[in-house]
């Protein structure tokens, strides 16, 4: 039997992380690695 994955959720949150890096120069707005780097840096500097 394959393993079952949320994919759902997973493809939410992956989506919440890149709508939030929407505006971001080059690949920090649309390549998963390197917007979520982006985007939690930048949550970081929010405080």
């Amino acid at each position: 039997m394959p393993r079952s994955v949320n994919t759902v959720a997973s493809r939410a949150r992956r989506k919440k992380m890149l709508k939030a890096a929407k505006g971001y120069w080059g690949r920090r707005s649309n390549v998963w690695t390197v917007a979520k780097n982006a985007v939690e840096k930048g949550w970081t500097y929010a405080y």
